[in-house]
């Protein structure tokens, strides 16, 4: 299937997951997430969920790189330039929600993303490659550009693996790690 027809797909299944289907798989993907070796790292990027969209909810995850001290960046998009800011999320960072609904930081400490060691990634869908769909807009591939080389990219999904999909471009920027409420995948040989 390519991206438009992916995106379809997943959102309808997405909006068919009730409040209660939503928290249980998201504390499933969040305990998937606790197995991986990636805890000897110091920054993490995790975005906040858009709970209108049915996004995995990452609180759980929030409270496990809390509880294990991790310095923990949020986002602000510019919808401008096509470009995320990166900031320090602590106990004083206001968030307030954009016109998408995007819980974002008002303002905080700034940080660059080639210190980010670990980006947790919103996506729709992705393939047995690490190939992912987002909503289309670019903001993700974009900022995982810029990230170093090394930086690990771990995808959230609800649901499991499409074979292929259609229609992948030089600048999409594939996943490292897929965590799925059964299974973590692993894109990296």
């Amino acid at each position: 299937m390519n991206k438009a027809e992916l995106r379809k797909k997943y959102k309808v299944l997405r909006d068919s997951l009730n409040q209660t289907k939503l928290d249980d798989l998201s504390l499933q993907i969040a305990n998937q997430v606790l197995k991986l070796d990636i805890w000897n790292d110091s920054y993490y990027h995790l975005f906040l969920s858009i709970i209108e969209l049915n996004e995995v909810n990452t609180d759980y995850i929030l409270n496990i790189l809390s509880g294990k001290d991790k310095h923990v960046l949020i986002s602000k998009s510019d919808f401008r330039s096509g470009k995320m800011n990166h900031f320090l999320l602590t106990d004083n960072t206001s968030i307030k929600k954009n016109s998408y609904n995007i819980p974002e930081p008002i303002d905080g400490i700034a940080i660059a993303p080639e210190t980010i060691e670990v980006v947790f990634v919103p996506l729709l869908a992705f393939d047995k490659q690490g190939h992912r769909v987002g909503y289309g807009k670019g903001f993700y591939d974009r900022f995982l550009s810029e990230c170093n080389p090394k930086t690990l990219k771990i995808g959230l999904s609800f649901f499991e693996a499409e074979n292929e999909i259609s229609g992948i471009i030089e600048s999409d920027v594939k996943l490292d790690y897929c965590i799925t409420p059964n299974r973590n995948y692993s894109f990296n040989g």
